[in-house]
């Protein structure tokens, strides 16, 4: 039976389980590619490939195949190591929800009988940039996903939102109303498009929660070992832990971090491996011991000859199973991500039929298109798509913190 081989790649620009369909099957049309799996909540592929294609050749490729399907392909190394701060992108947010926040007066004076109403060119001027400005990622996703013959929650939000603005243009200025306030939607625009860019911003903040524990993991190993020299005066030299070699032998001072797997060639101390065991008490190590990287040293000096480096160490082989189990699917959440795949066209399909079925009723066409937009405004499918995969991620993550492996 043939081998295979694995890798990862991120994915900048993925919204919606729609996205994560269409990465997929562009993948899957890479020649030597046998399995390929997206995952949501840590914007990243995991692909597999038969054994014995050059890595170096093929990779290239599989990046190219994720621009031409309309995203960012990163580094699997960046999907980890970005920790933004809390606020980090709130600011367009707060410029939407000053501007949206005037629109929904009117709403609030309904409430005590009042029938005040913005003037017209005052509403098109606060709607305005927040449909276009703090909007326009909606109609850059939705150009990506419309040349790749295919549609997505940005879709969805372009063109419901785009009609509100639309008809409420047409309202206040192309129809006329014998001198009385027409009622727009601006603010139905607008507040949907600050709310959604609102929901996305707290999505970035839990898949950035979710995945702290693979993050925790990458920063247990030291960046620096202390290796033995003879040439140095001083005997030890700093060296950056990805140039150690199998065989070098490292210093490794009381309170200080396990540069790679080793062997103890020298010393006594105990080793908090809590790391990899999950047991809070120290464990003694003498000449002959094993030792862990990232696990700590405690009160005693010890020399260490490196025996696993790279992909090979114990703590590299545990984020990797986790992300691994981290990018497979369960069942559900390939359910999950099949309905939401055919959600956007259906919702389109249902607002077509709302707006036939109002007019075949005999309402106006503006009140027809006013229900048919409202269709397209309240749908959304990106919870759906984002929560299964959200929850694998948090429950396989604060196990792995813990020491125990899914």
């Amino acid at each position: 039976m043939s081998r295979t081989q694995t890798s990862s790649i991120g994915i900048g620009g993925i919204t919606c389980a729609a996205c994560v369909g269409r990465v997929e099957r562009a993948l899957s049309k890479v020649p030597g590619v046998q399995t390929c799996s997206v995952n949501l909540a840590t914007e990243s592929a995991h692909v597999q490939w038969q054994e014995g294609q050059d890595e170096a050749a093929l990779l290239p490729v599989l990046r190219r195949a994720i621009r031409d399907a309309g995203y960012e392909p990163r580094s699997s190394e960046a999907t980890w190591s970005d920790d933004p701060s809390p606020w980090q992108g709130f600011m367009p947010i707060a410029f939407g929800l000053v501007l949206s926040l005037p629109l929904t007066f009117p709403m609030f004076a309904a409430l005590w009988g009042s029938n005040f109403m913005l003037p017209a060119w005052l509403q098109l001027a606060l709607a305005t940039p927040v449909q276009f400005i703090l909007g326009a990622r909606f109609y850059k996703g939705a150009w990506h996903a419309l040349k790749n013959a295919s549609t997505n929650m940005d879709v969805l939000v372009a063109l419901g939102t785009s009609s509100a603005w639309l008809l409420s243009v047409w309202l206040g200025w192309g129809v006329s109303h014998h001198g009385h306030e027409p009622h727009l939607y601006f603010e139905g625009a607008a507040v949907v498009i600050t709310l959604v860019r609102l929901g996305k911003w707290l999505e970035e903040r839990i898949k950035r929660q979710t995945t702290a524990a693979i993050r925790a993991l990458h920063r247990l190993r030291p960046q620096v070992a202390q290796l033995e020299d003879a040439l140095s005066p001083s005997g030890v030299r700093d060296l950056p832990v990805d140039e150690l070699r199998l065989g070098d032998v490292v210093l490794v001072k009381a309170g200080a971090a396990m540069p790679a797997d080793g062997c103890v060639v020298s010393g006594r101390s105990s080793v908090n491996e809590s790391m990899l065991t999950g047991e809070p008490l120290p464990v003694s190590k003498q000449e002959g011991d094993g030792v862990t990287g990232g696990s700590l040293n405690g009160e005693g000096l010890l020399r260490v000859r490196v025996t696993a480096v790279g992909a090979q160490s114990m703590l590299a082989r545990i984020i990797s199973r986790v992300e691994q189990a981290q990018a497979e699917k369960a069942p559900i959440q390939r359910l999950v991500d099949r309905v939401s795949e055919v959600f956007v066209p259906a919702v389109l399909l249902l607002a077509l039929i709302t707006l036939l079925a109002w007019s075949w009723w005999g309402v106006s066409w503006d009140e027809a298109l006013v229900h048919a937009v409202s269709v397209m405004v309240i749908a959304c499918p990106c919870a759906m798509g984002l929560a299964t995969p959200t929850a694998l991620v948090a429950g396989t993550g604060l196990a792995a913190g813990r020491g125990i492996l899914i």
